[in-house]
């Protein structure tokens, strides 16, 4: 799998200034990681968000948002979002923010 080059240009400046921020190829795609966790990336043309458990619902409830299923079986507390979920930069920002607050409350690795 590959991942949409233009999509990960805007996910590296919507986390422009957030400290400790690291990419890492990952499930064929490009994930961001912030103080060593995974905190969103980019896969076909998709974006992958870490919400964590506590957040999963209610990411879940929002529009062009659903389980993130790569092997088969739902990864709890990660969501895929679909593109018109995240086309505006206020979408974006929405969603890079999440994962933002779930990683941010874990200790670094």
């Amino acid at each position: 799998m590959a991942y949409d080059e233009s999509d990960a240009y805007r996910v590296r400046a919507a986390l422009a200034g957030q400290e400790a921020v690291t990419e890492r190829k990952m499930f064929g795609g490009l994930a961001f990681m912030v103080h060593g966790h995974m905190c969103c990336g980019v896969m076909q043309d998709h974006l992958m968000v870490r919400v964590g458990p506590d957040q999963y619902a209610d990411a879940l409830a929002q529009p062009h948002a659903r389980e993130m299923d790569f092997t088969g079986r739902p990864m709890k507390g990660i969501v895929w979002v679909d593109p018109p979920g995240f086309q505006s930069e206020a979408g974006l920002q929405t969603w890079i923010e999440r994962g933002l607050a779930f990683v941010t409350s874990l200790p670094p690795k």
